[in-house]
């Protein structure tokens, strides 16, 4: 139920000059269309020769309701930009030869419901070619160090995939057998399972290593070439746990994998892990890992490094960050990784052997992808909150911009300040938060104010893009957010502060910027709203359940009831571990599902929404708390998203999302 996904609609703002009145009013506020103008980028990846840059970028397709993504490359100088993908469904997970005479991706080319295959670009010209024919997805993949062969994980045909052959004919029934059987996006699971192929480029044939009964995840080469590390669960029951096995084999078919140490963490399934890193001399990897087991997701990620010989060792036990993406030095004395940091994360530099950190790039940003290549070039994935994700050089300890895929949007809109804020909660705790303003602010008049609460709980609202905040502010209103206790960036200690105790301190923090920016004058306290996605839309209801305040509120894909979550939607592992199992410990679910146990308390007009197909947290929880406010008789309304999982998908429903929150706030706090 605590989703870790982040489905808290990151939306936001931008600080761009504007030269003259000429081009002020040339600038427009914008609208809940916005919401598909912005273009992903994502995934870079530098070529051998360091001179260029593959990457992807997603779009909203308008005309076809969908959002397709593209391989681009850019040149290191920024100054040229190819598109090298264009087909009508989309190329991803782009990866270059190790001699830089292939561009490889993923694409289920021969229609949405084909499996993604490999494909092969050739820089010299001509179509792309696929070179894999599995009846299920290829999942992941890397090229071997002398670029010979590739190592892929597949996943196991499903047979009730569908094809022109079975479209008429009446599906199977669904025999369910497992401990964790549903997962979001995904649906029911079974004994489908996910196998190590090594794949040999000149003859295109491809060998499993890992056959069996379990999933394989995030293979990597080493650079010697001899072994393939992958993550896996190989308990009696893996399902039951989050433990995962590093383990290494020889790519050759009939090899046995070698477990090289246990640690905690997601790799699969619905997992947060990057792939290990080898060490430049084969005989170490770095990956992050979860420092306590029993605080599954609260607990802190921080960098082990694994001996292929010897035991592993913590090398970042003095930091109090999340240290994520790790990556080795061509020297192998230093391991570049991300630190998440208060409303910030940056890519830091840690000392192999003293576990020294040196933070590269600082400063209000998020910087979430990286990559290294030759001539000790490193290109990242950064964000800002007057700039979406783009694609930069880092070199000098600066940012050089290569990629411009959203400027020529940027320049036409008028985007408010984004203010970081700090007070104090009820307790004194200090809490970290941001204030926006509408572009045409005036400075002693108040606004109507929305208080944006983030998913998680284990997240952070940060110093990146926000485009629905933005929206929010060029309609009018002031918007507040807080990343309250519970959430990333600020320690174990202030994320695990919730444990078992949802919606206490969290809705007093969350309050507390909402009383700051009342007592500033800005806020009107007459036209307070709220909302959030996901653990924002739990800790919604929990708002609106112990304070009145509020004249309208946005709950999207919530839960307020904790029974109804054990056994429904796909976190049964961290249920048990958190709140122990219903018949045991029934006191902690009842004190977790306030928000339903005290519906006659909420007197907050609220708009419930949630996709048909939520796996995640799924949609009778909605359809619990709606029914609750209609038989007290306040104000309610559902939404249900057909087809649609955790992460809404479709781009008419994004925007009609979005219409819908401007309507809802705008009938009860304009009107």
């Amino acid at each position: 139920m605590l989703c870790r996904i982040l489905c808290c609609l990151l939306i936001t703002f931008t600080f761009v000059s504007n030269s003259g009145l000429a081009a002020d009013a040339a600038r427009r506020a914008m609208t809940a269309a916005d919401i598909n103008g912005i273009h992903d980028v994502s995934d870079p990846q530098l070529s051998p020769d360091g001179e260029w840059v593959a990457h992807t970028v997603r779009t909203a397709n308008l005309d076809k309701d969908k959002r397709t993504t593209h391989v681009w490359m850019t040149n290191w100088d920024g100054k040229r930009s190819v598109q090298l993908t264009n087909s009508q469904e989309s190329e991803h997970t782009p990866r270059w030869s190790p001699d830089g005479q292939y561009l490889a991706f993923l694409s289920a080319r021969g229609g949405e419901d084909d499996p993604d295959q490999l494909w092969l670009m050739n820089r010299a010209g001509g179509e792309a070619q696929v070179v894999t024919s599995f009846k299920g997805d290829v999942l992941d993949y890397e090229w071997s160090p002398d670029g010979k062969r590739i190592a892929l994980i597949v996943m196991d045909e499903d047979p009730n995939r569908p094809t022109e052959a079975n479209k008429d004919k009446t599906p199977p029934p669904i025999v369910i057998d497992r401990f964790y059987f549903k997962e979001d996006e995904t649906g029911y699971l079974g004994a489908l399972r996910r196998h190590l192929y090594v794949f040999d480029v000149a003859s295109r044939k491809a060998d499993v290593l890992t056959p069996g009964t379990f999933n394989e995840d995030l293979p990597t080469w080493s650079p010697d070439g001899a072994l393939i590390a992958f993550v896996s669960k190989r308990a009696a029951d893996p399902d039951r746990s989050n433990d995962n096995g590093l383990y290494v084999i020889a790519p050759q078919a009939g090899s046995e994998p070698r477990l090289v140490t246990v640690f905690h963490g997601d790799a699969g399934d619905s997992g947060w892990m990057t792939t290990p890193s080898w060490r430049p001399d084969s005989r170490a990897l770095v990956l992050s890992v979860n420092r306590d087991p029993k605080l599954i997701y609260y607990g802190q990620q921080d960098l082990m490094v694994a001996p292929l010989d010897g035991p592993a060792r913590i090398i970042s036990n003095d930091i109090d960050r999340n240290l994520i993406s790790p990556r080795w030095s061509t020297d192998g004395k230093s391991i570049y990784a991300f630190i998440e940091d208060d409303r910030n994360q940056h890519l830091v530099r840690v000392n192999a052997a003293t576990g020294k950190l040196e933070r590269l790039l600082a400063g209000r940003r998020e910087t979430t992808e990286f990559d290294i290549g030759p001539k000790n070039r490193i290109v990242l994935v950064d964000s800002t909150v007057d700039r979406p994700a783009e694609v930069f050089a880092f070199e000098g300890g600066k940012a050089r911009q290569l990629t411009r895929h959203n400027d020529a949007w940027l320049a036409t809109l008028q985007l408010a300040p984004v203010e970081e804020i700090s007070t104090t909660s009820k307790d004194g705790t200090q809490i970290s938060g941001f204030l926006v303003t509408p572009p045409d602010y005036v400075a002693g008049k108040r606004y109507p104010t929305i208080l944006q609460i983030h998913g998680g709980p284990v997240s952070q609202y940060a110093n990146s893009f926000m485009p629905m905040w933005q929206i929010f502010a060029s309609q009018g209103y002031v918007v507040v957010a807080a990343n309250p206790r519970g959430s990333s960036g600020r320690g174990e200690d202030f994320a695990r502060a919730i444990w078992a105790e949802w919606g206490g301190k969290d809705t007093d923090d969350v309050l507390a910027v909402v009383d700051y920016a009342v007592s500033k004058g800005i806020a009107d306290p007459q036209r307070l709203g709220v909302g959030g996605w996901s653990y924002g839309g739990i800790l919604t209801d929990y708002v609106i359940s112990r304070d009145s305040r509020f004249k309208a509120a946005t709950s999207g894909a919530s839960i307020g009831n904790a029974l109804a979550g054990y056994g429904t939607d796909m976190y049964v592992r961290e249920y048990e571990a958190e709140l122990g199992t219903p018949w045991k410990n029934p006191e902690a679910y009842l004190r977790n599902s306030y928000p339903l146990l005290h519906a006659d308390r909420i007197t907050t007009p609220t708009l419930f929404l949630c996709g048909e197909q939520d796996f995640n947290v799924p949609l009778l929880n909605s359809e619990q708390m709606y029914q609750a406010l209609r038989s007290t008789g306040v104000a309610t309304q559902l939404i249900i998203y057909p087809g649609q999982f955790h992460g809404l998908r479709k781009p008419s429903y994004l925007r009609d999302r979005m219409e819908r929150y401007l309507g809802w706030f705008g009938k009860y706090l304009k009107n």
